[in-house]
């Protein structure tokens, strides 16, 4: 008798064998990471919106918050602003996707770099900059004084417009991400076909581009407005009384409201709404827009397309379109094809100026010599780098953002590596609602999720900690490591892996061989990006962090509010060079990844 006999005599066997292969199920590295997030990251929030209802009756807490005019004004301003600053960024975000996508070579690489850039600088640090240059001595009230559009200095800070000119620079680079994204996939046969058949470059451009990337519009827009619902720091710096938004209420009555309920409420409201227009933008769009993934389902051919974008006769809205639309399309397409090129650069220019200069200006004012801020410096010295490097409490809060930042890093690496290797490894079912519960912690405003925290970390003494932190900053790196490394692992030769697996290799020597040396670039963004996160982690921070523990963002939070001194620009330069430096050591990196692929 064989031995394959023998098996099938012995029912006892089979359990075994099945056992030994779900234990090389690659779905099992999905637990790591869903444990770390359900403790960490899910059961807050329930807690938070369990005490949110426990008063008596329980709406009682949540109708407070509707009812009094001071949170219900609040919640439809925030509502107002984000989709005015999501407006804004769609509208001026699409000349510069498109100076990007029709740009080459070493021209391609310096504008995506320049408009790219700045998204990876803290939030705080890119709303100091626009402080320094709106300010009284700043540039702008400088040369408007200089050219007489001004007989004297006046208030461009504290307003709904500085508001509004903050948020937006902050939120450009996502718009403009995705329009690219959508851009970069369109067939450009698609346009020059339209073109050829007799369609001006405006007339193509509305009939034909604009519709076909509207999905990375809608997209870019709605990833603004989610992000935008949950801003505290920009308005906080650069609004007035009338421009409070609905997250400032929750960060400053945090340390006033004793009594528990009223303020979990607060956050419940901000996170329901969030959730919201995220469930009514998956419905159309599929929650794929959240982490830049294609949704599921055939691509329409390119004469599809076409035929979808070609005008259907009948109706009021095609009529209007008849009679004024197009004759006006018409009247814009006599003008030289170069007026639509030059527009697109000088609005692009300018999106650039917008993002870039205000961070040179406050690196050039770290050079002052001058005990204010002023620009430009009547002198320049390096005392500002002294007292920076010198100073003791600064320094303090450097080496404990840095220890911070590895230790997350490495959390964020470790989970969400293992995450996504069981996300496009695995045959589960049920991917995109995996994928989605990995990296929805990036739609949570962060002070909601900062306040749920605190109730954990109070429970388990972890307030103030360096791992109760390092933890907390993970929550929001894992995400990010997820998108990367799946990104990666998908670029990768499946055949290769397999052929290791034929001739012998356990999956550890296959992933030690084959899969991590192919996946390294990728790996080694998520590691840098993983870091970036924790060292600029404002937030979080301000909720779970304790008076011995002050990390640099914290430091430099307490300084802005309460003092405008050149260190602060010395602290803003050296997270720049950090951003710049890293991606510089990491081109390498990402060149032999273009080359192998």
């Amino acid at each position: 008798m064989t031995q394959t006999d023998t098996h099938q005599g012995n029912p006892g066997v089979t359990p075994s064998r099945s056992l030994s292969e779900r234990l090389k199920d690659p779905a099992l590295l999905l637990i790591p990471a869903f444990a770390f997030l359900g403790f960490m990251y899910l059961l807050p929030l329930i807690d938070l919106m369990q005490t949110s209802v426990e008063g008596d009756p329980w709406w009682a807490d949540l109708q407070r918050v509707l009812s009094v005019p001071l949170y219900f004004d609040s919640l439809v301003r925030t509502m107002n602003i984000a989709l005015t600053v999501a407006l804004l960024c769609a509208l001026i975000g699409y000349p510069a996707a498109l100076l990007i996508q029709r740009t080459k070579g070493i021209t391609q690489v310096l504008v995506a770099m320049a408009i790219i850039l700045p998204y990876f600088i803290a939030i705080l640090i890119r709303t100091y900059a626009w402080m320094v240059l709106l300010g009284r001595n700043g540039p702008i009230n400088k040369f408007a004084v200089w050219i007489g559009a001004f007989d004297e200095p006046v208030g461009l800070l504290f307003n709904r417009g500085s508001v509004l000119l903050g948020m937006t620079a902050v939120l450009l680079p996502i718009m403009v991400l995705s329009i690219y994204s959508s851009l970069s996939r369109l067939d450009p046969a698609l346009v020059r076909a339209a073109m050829a058949n007799g369609a001006g470059p405006l007339a193509a451009f509305w009939r034909v581009l604009l519709p076909l990337t509207l999905p990375g519009v809608g997209a870019g827009f709605l990833l603004v407005f989610v992000q935008a619902l949950g801003f505290f720091i920009t308005p906080s710096l650069l609004g007035g009384p009338g421009d409070m938004m609905f997250a400032m209420h929750i960060t400053q009555q945090a340390d006033s409201i004793t009594g528990e309920g009223f303020l979990q409420a607060l956050a419940v409201v901000l996170l329901v709404l969030t959730l919201v227009v995220v469930a009514v933008a998956g419905r159309f769009l599929g929650f794929e827009f959240i982490w830049g993934g294609e949704r599921k389902g055939p691509m329409p051919k390119a004469r599809h397309d076409v035929a979808r974008v070609t005008p259907a006769r009948g109706g009021i809205k095609n009529a209007i379109a008849d009679r004024i639309g197009w004759p006006l399309l018409r009247g814009l397409g006599a003008l030289n094809a170069r007026w639509g090129e030059w527009t697109v650069r000088v609005l692009a220019i300018c999106v650039i100026a917008t993002l870039v200069l205000p961070i040179v200006v406050v690196m050039i004012i770290s050079f002052s010599k001058a005990s204010y801020l002023t620009f430009p410096p009547t002198e320049y010295s390096l005392r500002w780098y002294e007292k920076f490097f010198s100073d003791r409490n600064w320094m303090s809060a450097f080496w404990n953002s840095l220890f911070i930042a590895i230790m997350s890093a490495g959390i964020s690496v470790t989970l969400g590596a293992t995450a996504a290797m069981g996300i496009v490894r695995s045959s589960i079912r049920g991917k995109s609602t995996l994928m989605l519960l990995l990296v929805s912690p990036i739609i949570v405003p962060p002070v909601v999720l900062g306040l749920s925290l605190y109730s954990l970390f109070l429970k388990f003494d972890m307030v103030g900690t360096y791992w109760g932190l390092a933890a907390a900053h993970s929550i929001g790196g894992i995400p990010i490591v997820v998108v990367i490394v799946a990104a990666a692992l998908q670029g990768v030769d499946r055949k290769l892996e397999q052929g290791a697996a034929v001739h012998g290799a356990s999956p550890l020597t296959v992933f030690r061989k084959v899969t991590l040396p192919a996946i390294a670039p990728g790996l080694g963004a998520a590691v840098f990006f993983a870091f970036l996160h924790s060292f600029d982690e404002l937030v979080l921070t301000l909720f779970l962090s304790s008076p011995r523990m002050k990390t640099l963002p914290l430091m430099l939070w307490g300084d802005i509010n309460y003092q405008l001194n050149p260190v602060l620009a010395v602290v803003s330069t050296l997270e720049v060079l950090l951003v710049v430096g890293g991606i510089i050591l990491a081109r390498p990196v990402f060149a032999r990844a273009r080359a192998d692929t």
